[in-house]
């Protein structure tokens, strides 16, 4: 694993949707096992690219997502490296059924791809917004869960998660309007967290993934500037999660604040809080949808409205500091 951090809080004039594509168009020339299956999303997500280019490979199942998850699946039982692709909230609830049973209870490793990922959906509004679809495939055994960050971080996931097979895998998206914080060529690992931020002098560590993690290198400069270090960490796998790193960071800090775009009593913060229950105890409060359903507006209302702020991590940095 190698990475350039940028973290300067700018938006990409890219979007995520374009790391995908980019990288599907280069290992379909590069392999004709690899297939994508939308579901009448292609505008939305430019998979009309790769229909152009292989339109062989490239399939419309129509607003028909559990439907699409058996096609994916049956593609897979014939030596197809194949993704499928909906917006989180129906790549999750909608077809779920059929990714445990038809692709994960099968040991096929059908890649499912959500786009839209909790706050992420705006205007499309609470039934387009998945604050639970992370939480559905992290209950799948054996499975893979992404919540990737930006352009750089889902081109490589989109090739290191077509390599992998008999593995049902899951990776939530921010289409679009995004903030970069690597650099391209940058490589991760998948069940490996990236520190982002250290020192010896770290009071608390901050595990976050996906828009959290630009929030999170926000606060940590925030709180630099007050006097308190700490560590951040982007924690883009949620299973298998990177137990090790979790705990070394827990006996050197002594403190975990979590933030994710997700319900926290069963994202990231419920994982982390496991892994620290079972191994090594430790304060932690959580930054997320605290049990709540979705709503219409802008992404940065709704930042606002469900407390996913830099301002916010900062409190809860506080307040996990002070129960040490």
């Amino acid at each position: 694993m190698s990475f350039t951090l940028i973290g300067k809080h700018e938006k990409d004039k890219r979007s995520c949707r374009d790391g995908y594509v980019q990288a599907m168009l280069e290992l379909m020339e590069a392999d004709k096992s690899v297939v994508h299956v939308d579901c009448d999303l292609m505008g939305c997500i430019n998979t009309k690219k790769l229909l152009a280019a292989y339109p062989d490979r490239t399939i419309n199942a129509g607003i028909a997502e559990a439907n699409a998850m058996g096609i994916a699946a049956g593609l897979t039982a014939t030596g197809k490296k194949t993704w499928i692709h909906s917006f989180g909230c129906f790549a999750s609830r909608r077809a779920f059924d059929q990714a445990f049973m038809s692709a994960a209870y099968a040991k096929l490793g059908v890649k499912v791809l959500g786009s839209d990922p909790g706050v992420c959906a705006a205007y499309n509004g609470g039934t387009h917004m998945p604050f639970e679809d992370c939480a559905l495939y992290m209950s799948v055994p054996d499975a893979i869960v992404i919540d990737p960050v930006d352009y750089a971080q889902v081109y490589a996931l989109t090739k290191k998660l077509t390599a992998v097979e008999g593995r049902l895998s899951y990776m939530r998206m921010i289409r679009k309007g995004f903030t970069t914080v690597y650099a391209d060529g940058s490589d991760f690992e998948i069940g490996k967290g990236v520190t982002l931020k250290e020192s010896a002098e770290d009071q608390a560590t901050i595990i976050a993934s996906g828009i959290m993690v630009d929030e999170s290198l926000k606060a940590y400069e925030a709180l630099e500037a007050e006097g308190i270090k700490v560590r951040v960490i982007d924690m883009f796998t949620w299973k298998p999660i990177d137990e090790e790193l979790i705990i070394k960071s827990a006996k050197e800090t002594g403190a975990i604040v979590t933030a994710e775009n997700h319900n926290c009593t069963v994202g990231l913060g419920a994982a982390v809080t496991r892994v620290l229950a079972q191994n090594c105890p430790t304060p932690v409060e959580m930054v997320g949808v605290h049990d709540q359903f979705g709503q219409v507006g802008a992404q940065n209302f709704l930042q606002e409205a469900y407390k996913l702020t830099a301002e916010e991590v900062v409190a809860n940095v506080k307040k996990v500091i002070a129960r040490k």
